[in-house]
């Protein structure tokens, strides 16, 4: 759900002094321009030094979202940016962050961002979704979606981010930073690189490169080929879900059904037997090591309806900082 978005300088009089109290005077306030979650997302001089502020209207329908984030940040690994402060007063609920001075990830093939993001991602794997924190369990984001009775490979007590897309990872000062935690979830943890793999093959990545990406991560090496398949099956209808409601993601959805089909006919043109639905590696290819590709649907990774978050658009002179999408 998309809202308008106001300059800082047109935020009440209290919660302006609120985030003065909290930074020192604000000199300068540049607001962000891309994104279309956030009703404040600016750029803060202050005497403290640069500060990312987003926020949302208190009364809004995804301001639980927010919060939620708000709730997560101290229990992220240090590859993603540090939340200062929340602030709710006014009729505001606002996020005060640490300015990334970076630029969004390259995944391409060959890219060197990619054992960046590798590392950033091994680090996250290694975290436990915290128990305090009322986070969406996988199980529960994929029920619509994954087929009847394989819901339980989904469980799990990961912290996950699910949405890789480069516009969520900051390249700055020789780190990836996760950025966009407005819908952490508690799961399993080779559904995070699964996730990445998809972004992959979107950037070009052949099918089997990209998994073989995801097979660096433990968690991936340790799924079962049933698993895999079932997040294939499940990621490819709710992109299908996408095609149907969002008409501009339609054409990217059937450029990359065309991708998936092609390495499944060379698959099938080198004498293997068709599998049936619901069996083997699954509809995006996944399985263990590749031992076979058979993608058919969609490459584009699972993810929610656009959260709130921040990104990294392009401001002038000294600092690049998220675009409070």
């Amino acid at each position: 759900m998309s809202m308008s978005r106001i300059p800082f300088e047109q935020l009440p009089a209290e919660v302006r002094q609120a985030v003065a109290d909290k930074t020192g005077t604000v000199h300068q306030a540049m607001t962000a321009p891309g994104g279309m979650n956030s009703g404040i997302a600016s750029v803060l001089d202050t005497d403290s030094g640069p500060v990312f502020v987003k926020g949302i209207p208190a009364d809004h329908p995804q301001v639980g979202a927010q919060r939620r984030e708000a709730a997560v940040a101290a229990h992220l690994p240090s590859s993603c940016p540090r939340l200062y402060w929340h602030l709710e007063l006014g009729g505001w609920s606002l996020l005060g962050y640490e300015v990334i001075d970076g630029r969004h990830a390259d995944y391409t093939p060959g890219s060197p961002d990619l054992p960046l993001v590798e590392a950033a991602l091994a680090e996250l794997q290694g975290i436990t979704a915290p128990a305090d924190v009322d986070i969406k369990r996988a199980v529960d984001r994929w029920a619509e979606y994954a087929p009847p009775g394989t819901l339980q490979h989904f469980d799990g007590e990961a912290l996950l981010h699910t949405d890789f897309a480069p516009d969520n990872v900051l390249i700055a000062e020789g780190r990836a930073r996760l950025i966009d935690w407005a819908w952490p979830t508690r799961g399993a943890a080779w559904i995070d690189p699964g996730a990445l793999a998809l972004r992959l093959v979107d950037a070009g990545h052949p099918v089997k490169s990209a998994i073989e990406y995801a097979g660096r991560f433990p968690s991936w090496r340790g799924a079962a080929p049933e698993a895999l398949a079932a997040f294939g099956t499940a990621t490819a209808s709710l992109w299908r879900e996408i095609n149907r409601t969002t008409p501009r993601v339609r054409g990217r959805w059937r450029s990359g059904r065309r991708r998936w089909h092609a390495p499944s006919a060379r698959t099938r043109s080198r004498g293997r037997p068709r599998r049936k639905p619901g069996t083997g590696v699954g509809s995006i290819g996944i399985a263990r090591r590749t031992a076979a590709l058979r993608p058919r649907r969609a490459s584009f990774p699972e993810t929610q309806a656009p959260s709130l978050g921040y990104s990294c658009p392009r401001p002038p002179a000294r600092t690049r900082a998220q675009d409070g999408r």
